[in-house]
């Protein structure tokens, strides 16, 4: 029983993490639908747990959003529970979710191999927001090429096509921030307490 119970589990799990990786695309229902051939309404019911999930109904789908098998339907070996945060590969990359919740703005930390020098820029609806944390980070920005070092970031639309890559020699990580079209990074900033006597 315990074994059809975590494939139950995950099962369950695939129709939210298809929304997780579409919602962090920026893609919509309705672009995915065109892109698929799937209506909308039966993406809608996938997504919310309403309609099962089939290779037939996957397949298309992990193909118009660039992941793979594994980027949503994965099992924790060691409790036989399915884990969102899990690290996983993406687009020959790996990315590591820093929440489980969907907000309008997305966080993940990416980790670039090194020697990642070919370029294919893709571009879709949204905005980033990358800070390098360590190694170098080979941005491609429409015609600009951007070499950026620990501690540099970079903001564009992602409606530019753009490309992540890492012509060192070692990984690079990098903290990313990914947004819907118009969203904003809002910063508070409190405004320091005078000192006594001043």
């Amino acid at each position: 029983m315990e074994g059809s119970e975590t494939i139950s589990r995950a099962l369950a799990e695939i129709g939210p993490q298809l929304k997780r990786h579409r919602v962090r695309s920026g893609v919509t229902l309705t672009a995915l639908a065109k892109a698929t051939g799937i209506s909308k309404s039966t993406l809608s019911r996938l997504e919310s747990g309403q309609r099962r999930p089939s290779l037939e109904l996957m397949l298309p789908i992990i193909q118009a959003l660039r992941i793979s098998l594994n980027d949503v339907v994965q099992v924790e070996p060691h409790e036989g529970q399915f884990n969102p945060l899990a690290p996983h590969t993406w687009n020959g990359m790996v990315r590591l979710s820093l929440t489980q919740e969907i907000g309008p703005i997305q966080p993940w930390k990416l980790v670039i191999p090194p020697r990642r020098t070919q370029p294919d820029p893709q571009a879709h609806e949204g905005h980033m927001w990358m800070y390098v944390l360590s190694g170098r980070l080979f941005l491609v920005l429409g015609e600009e090429e951007l070499h950026l070092k620990v501690g540099e970031s970079a903001e564009f639309s992602t409606r530019v096509p753009h490309w992540f890559g890492n012509s060192g020699q070692e990984p690079a990580e990098v903290l990313c921030l990914y947004g819907r079209q118009g969203e904003q990074v809002r910063p508070r900033v409190v405004p320091s307490t005078p000192s006594a006597g001043a």
